[in-house]
């Protein structure tokens, strides 16, 4: 008898002396199988939907009502997510360094700061964009635009970068602190050249989410970058036009939007299951990059 079939012998002897611990691994894997088969699900579905749609005119980089290019709003996605990121990264990860590293532990001000990082992050995206459109779209003076979009969104994520770089940090060894010490090295040195590098897994994981976010994000968008830049007439309708802004001043929409746009207008359903399979190709190719580069600076 072979030592795997041994232990799956001894596996069902103790489930049958406990059979709850039985029942708990059959709900887990059950979920998990569940988890799985929906996941694949919605992938092949909005795959066999949306490839045979995907036309040379759906890349055209002017938007008509004939082609309903999504070219302009994959730049304007790419664009928002770069901006998004340039604003919200270092302050969440200076953040972080500085509730980890030199906070005081016991702090009843670090408590509060954390718990209003949590209590951000459960905000719906719908009380975000109607902040947005009060403070930088009309307050500020911006109007719909690139930049309050992308302002309204870095506060979006800006909790998550913070919660996932201090987890990320903390998870770094204080050993490595300490011998950093040892050696001679002061705070600052020891943070940059030796927590630093050890926690970017754990914070590229929190930049990927955030993409994610921004990626997906529609209801705050709507209220801040509008959706998109003039007005085309198809027979009796009027439909909103995708364009690329001249300047983060400028009002564009994103693929999400872009998506929402055309299943509610109802006449180019063809045309967003087309968008689904570009965002979801967009997703998964700008998860697949952070992984390479968290890699690569891992071994570096």
């Amino acid at each position: 008898m072979s030592s795997s079939q041994e232990r799956f012998k001894q596996r069902l002897k103790s489930y049958a002396r406990t059979p709850g611990s039985f029942i708990v691994m059959l709900l887990v894997v059950l979920s998990a199988v569940l988890t799985f088969t929906v996941l694949i699900f919605l992938i092949v579905y909005i795959l066999i939907h949306g490839i045979p749609y995907i036309k040379p005119s759906l890349f055209s980089l002017t938007y008509t009502s004939e082609n309903a290019s999504l070219m302009p709003a994959l730049i304007n996605t790419i664009a928002m997510t770069f901006l998004s990121l340039v604003i919200a990264v270092p302050f969440g990860i200076f953040s972080a360094i500085f509730l980890v590293e030199y906070a005081g532990r016991g702090n009843r001000f670090i408590e509060i700061i954390r718990l209003t990082t949590e209590t951000l992050s459960g905000i719906p995206s719908i009380v975000y964009g109607l902040f947005g459109m009060l403070f930088f779209v009309t307050a500020c003076g911006w109007g719909f635009s690139m930049l309050a979009g992308a302002f309204t969104l870095s506060i979006m994520i800006l909790p998550l970068i913070m919660r996932t770089t201090e987890e990320a940090l903390k998870s770094v060894p204080d050993s490595f602190r300490e011998g950093s010490f040892g050696l001679g090295a002061g705070k600052l040195r020891t943070v940059f050249r030796i927590v630093l590098p050890s926690a970017v897994p754990g914070i590229l994981a929190g930049i990927i989410l955030a993409v994610g976010r921004i990626v997906g994000e529609t209801a705050a968008l709507i209220y801040t970058a509008g959706t998109g830049g003039g007005v085309a007439k198809r027979g009796l309708h009027l439909l909103t036009v995708a364009d690329v802004p001249n300047g983060v001043m400028g009002s564009g929409r994103t693929l999400a939007v872009h998506m929402y746009n055309l299943a509610s207008e109802g006449l180019y359903m063809d045309q967003a299951y087309a968008t689904a399979v570009i965002l979801l190709l967009l997703v998964v190719g700008i998860n697949t990059l952070s992984g390479v580069v968290a890699r690569r600076l891992t071994k570096a």
